[in-house]
């Protein structure tokens, strides 16, 4: 949901209120398309929470998981920027006690199980820039004070803040209010939360001021008495989407209502559903309220509508489901989702400049998905994935693969093999998608030949390439183990690779699919290059697989090995194996195209081919065959299911 950002300077903090814009036509919101599934877990604000700068929370702050108060309470309350993931259940303690909430903060529930017991999160004057997520509020309610009258146990106050978003939590049975937005705080989002089974939901105001400005939609109000919400003199209050039902009942004719314009409060309320409601809709004199598309099912009372208000298109875009789905909507996607908690979006470069930035973001002994996204560009840059930091996804985001470059221009004469790396990943459970790493070393500026220049090197295990390209010349890529007798596993599917020497290489299990190979030629008329140069270990029955491919090269024809045996340091038992299978081949392989390699013969390990097809494909002595009955013990899923049954392939 994106803001018209031409108004944003005219929503400079304490800048609103002056002016008052057209009201829509009376159609727009039956016409507008509804918001997607996606929309509705997006980890970034919309309406006035993203203007004038937006709301990021603790993004660019560490990452940190608390489990008891005393944590939650040191990161809520610390200067640093921090995204706070509370796990399981918190009880505060003294009963009713507030948890501070300083500036730069996203306190985000892991999974749908993350709540807050007897405890409230207080923002105090000056607080800004936080967002609180995916939790459950409740239970600090005190027996026999239904009115709220002797204790102030809200589950959410804050005073005199601005850029704060409240979404998908679930509030109940709390001491005072569920949420109190007071004192003029300013550029509010509160979406997609349930507010339950209790009196008092959902405050605003307490000022003369009128400077207030909150967008509130996709709310559950259920079993609630009043204030769904009470906006006392908001300079734009715009409610949509919102479901209210199950009103208490308790024969008040004046404080059990639904929404109620205070003061002078200008509200548009659109496209929502009321069921079982006294006094749905009602404003003070001195207030304007406009009201469409909403659906009322057995309400009764005030149902007040006069004056323009204000037309929120004018501060931001926005998408408005029929009010006929709502209570369906609602009911699924309101309160805390496992969808959200269990994972964590980094933005680059928006709240973090590089992509680096972003991976030490991610805790030691990360335990949850966490997606670093990055926007379309060149990020010329080292990163390293280290092995304590798994499950990590490192997604482009732009439209091809070549739109979202990871480069660097490191030789190994300056780093080694390793340090040469452009990108070094040695957790486990990395995928990147949608991706291009590359090395642009220029071995012709530098007057070096056959330097090594990786643009990629995984150490890790259950390692996911899709829609990615490495760019390189020798030893492009290299997927290698943490030691010699460990099994690490890669697998690479719909992706681009091209080098000259020994550009795939290394002792991990690695499975190419449906991929391009493209192998560039040096300019010689007899040897160009090695496509493989694999290490694997000799207990391990699995090298290299490539399969379903395509090899494509300009070298003359006849001039490129599809590889040769790599034994680090002479190690004997590095025997490799590598099988090319089911793939057209070009006229630039040569007739024996495997080849001998530091003193260790090539009919020593262990390669071989199956079923390719091309002007380079032939079978002779010199090429060893699968035969067909050896060929369904070399299949995808043999190189990859290992003892715990990964099947990356099967997600597709």
């Amino acid at each position: 949901m994106a803001a018209v950002f031409g108004l944003v300077a005219a929503l400079a903090l304490g800048a609103v209120g002056e002016a008052k814009a057209a009201a829509p036509a009376a159609d727009t919101a039956q016409t507008t398309p509804a918001t997607t599934t996606a929309d509705r877990f997006t980890d970034r604000p919309h309406g006035f929470a993203s203007l004038a700068g937006g709301t990021t929370g603790g993004a660019g702050g560490k990452v940190v998981t608390v489990t008891d108060q005393a944590s939650l309470a040191r990161y809520a309350a610390a200067d640093q920027p921090y995204v706070i993931r509370v796990k399981g259940s918190i009880a505060v303690e003294p009963f009713g006690s507030d948890i501070v909430v300083a500036s730069d903060k996203t306190i985000i529930g892991v999974g749908d199980t993350g709540e807050i017991v007897h405890g409230e999160l207080h923002l105090k004057p000056g607080t800004h820039n936080v967002i609180i997520r995916n939790l459950t509020i409740r239970d600090s309610y005190v027996e026999g004070d239904w009115d709220g009258k002797t204790t102030d146990f809200d589950a959410i106050q804050m005073d005199s803040v601005h850029h704060v978003w409240i979404d998908h939590n679930r509030f109940t049975h709390m001491g005072d209010g569920l949420l109190d937005v007071r004192k003029d705080s300013q550029y509010i989002t509160v979406s997609y939360n349930q507010f339950a089974d209790h009196n008092k939901a959902f405050g605003i105001g307490w000022t003369d001021n009128v400077t207030t400005q909150i967008t509130i939609d996709h709310n559950w109000f259920t079993g609630t008495k009043q204030r769904n919400p009470s906006a006392d003199n908001c300079a734009y209050a715009h409610l949509y989407n919102n479901y209210f039902s199950n009103q208490v009942a308790d024969g008040d004719p004046q404080w059990t209502y639904g929404s109620w314009a205070r003061g002078r409060t200008e509200m548009v309320i659109e496209n929502s559903y009321y069921d079982g409601v006294q006094h749905p809709y009602q404003a003070d004199a001195t207030a304007e309220l406009v009201q469409r598309g909403s659906i009322l099912r057995n309400t009764t009372g005030r149902h007040d509508a006069w004056g323009d208000a204000f037309d929120p298109r004018a501060f931001y875009d926005y998408r408005l489901d029929p009010a006929a789905a709502v209570p369906a909507l609602v009911k699924r996607f309101s309160g805390p989702q496992k969808r959200i908690g269990d994972a964590v979006t980094l933005h680059v470069p928006g709240a973090y400049p590089t992509v680096q930035s972003a991976v030490d973001a991610v805790p030691a002994g990360n335990d949850v998905p966490v997606t670093i996204a990055v926007a379309p560009g060149t990020y010329r840059e080292k990163v390293v994935v280290p092995a304590d930091k798994p499950k990590i996804l490192l997604q482009g985001t732009g439209q091809h693969r070549s739109d979202t470059v990871i480069v660097y221009d490191t030789p190994a004469e300056y780093g080694g093999s390793t340090g040469s790396a452009t990108v070094r990943i040695a957790a486990n459970d990395v995928t990147a998608r949608h991706l291009t790493f590359s090395n642009d070393f220029d071995e012709a500026a530098h007057e070096l030949r056959g330097e090594q220049a990786l643009a990629m090197k995984t150490t890790g295990d259950r390692i996911v390439f899709e829609d990615t390209a490495f760019l390189g010349n020798q030893d492009t890529l290299m997927t290698d183990s943490p030691r010699l007798t460990t099994v690490s596993r890669v697998y690479i599917r719909d992706s681009y690779i091209e080098g000259d020497v020994d550009f795939i290489y290394g002792r991990a299990t690695t499975v190419i699919e449906r991929s391009v190979i493209r192998a560039l030629s040096r300019g010689s008329t007899t040897n160009n290059g090695y496509i493989t140069a694999a290490s694997t270990w000799k207990d391990n029955p699995y090298g290299f697989l490539i399969t379903r491919s395509e090899i494509l090269s300009d070298a003359p024809a006849g001039s490129f090995h599809l590889g040769r045996p790599w034994h680090p340091g002479g190690q004997p038992d590095a025997i490799a194996q590598v099988l090319i299978r089911d793939t057209k081949l070009p006229a630039a392989i040569k007739a024996s195209p495997w080849t001998d390699m530091s003193g260790f013969s090539w009919r020593d390990a262990r390669f071989a081919e199956y079923g390719n097809s091309g002007p380079g494909a032939a079978v002779t002595e010199d090429r060893p065959q699968l035969s067909d009955a050896e060929a369904p013990s070399y299949t995808v899923a043999r190189y990859l299911n290992g003892a715990d049954g990964w099947a990356p392939y099967d997600r597709h």
